[in-house]
């Protein structure tokens, strides 16, 4: 069985193989002239597509067409190249064109996961007896469709992600309208935070230290069920990486996913395509 449905896995490696540089099928300076053939960039992919949505160790998903030092490698090749995060703004830009980004309504808010492997990006969680884990900041839209995701240790505070998370989101969308609302939990109810987002020159809707969360949900729940789509995968769960390179590169290929769901599923009431999915449910 497939770890994602043709509608979601074919898309996605047609963008991601286009920005992937050109190689040789034989290594052309090996020093005896001769070498085996390279493992298939798409051959690798669907590798690591497994461990993303399976969360498993790439020595349980390694066959003999594809060891698990091949998986190993090709993924540090990638990350460095941020072919993830380009494809994640691909998917942006063409869910902007399709149906629109909500970017006059903007969420934010962090989710801690485990990260027993330690690393440069993870740190003591407070909420697992100190053990080390792993924070993920996650701007959205209106809708929840992911714009950026920053990655920190379990141990830094919400408002201290604010500016960076904000700051890859105008990376990945480009300019955002002068009016946009950016709304927040109770964590971020600091004057810092209001002050920064006062120099972005948006305006915020901050819930109060105090008062009963349900009455001040307003529109921020959306970027709390991206977080629940997005610990579906098991590498964010459960992250094993040490590499913050590598860490980007699997938050930003989920997210990806996430955009491309959001945008096949609104686009069945909008448009008609060769092969649209029938079922309502993309998992």
């Amino acid at each position: 069985m497939p770890a994602l449905p043709s509608s979601l896995l074919e898309p996605l490696w047609a963008q991601f193989a286009a920005l992937l540089p050109a190689r040789e099928e034989f290594a052309a300076g090996h020093p005896l002239g001769c070498h085996r053939r390279r493992v298939p960039d798409r051959t690798v992919f669907e590798h690591v597509v497994l461990a993303l949505v399976h969360g498993s160790g790439y020595e349980r998903i390694s066959t003999p067409g594809c060891s698990d030092r091949t998986i190993r490698r090709r993924v540090k090749e990638w990350a460095e190249q941020g072919i993830s995060q380009a494809v994640h703004a691909l998917a942006l830009e063409a869910y902007d064109r399709m149906i629109g980004l909500g970017l006059g309504e903007i969420s934010a808010d962090g989710c801690i996961t485990k990260a027993p492997s330690s690393g440069r990006k993870t740190g003591r969680s407070p909420v697992d007896q100190g053990k080390q884990g792993l924070k993920r900041s996650v701007a959205t839209d209106a809708c929840g469709v992911p714009l950026a995701v920053v990655a920190a240790g379990a141990n830094r505070h919400d408002s201290l992600l604010l500016g960076s998370t904000l700051d890859a989101a105008r990376a990945q969308v480009g300019a955002m309208p002068e009016t946009a609302n950016i709304n927040l939990d109770r964590g971020y109810d600091s004057n810092k935070s209001r002050l920064l987002i006062a120099e972005l020159g948006f305006t915020a809707e901050v819930a109060r230290k105090g008062v009963p969360a349900p009455i001040q949900a307003a529109k921020r729940w959306v970027v709390e069920r991206t977080h629940s789509w997005m610990n579906d995968y098991g590498k964010l769960r459960r992250c094993t990486e040490r590499s913050g390179a590598v860490v980007d590169f699997y938050l930003y290929l989920a997210a990806a996913l996430v955009t491309l769901r959001m945008l096949i599923r609104r686009s069945t009431s909008h448009y008609r395509w060769q092969g649209r999915p029938t079922t309502r449910r993309l998992k």
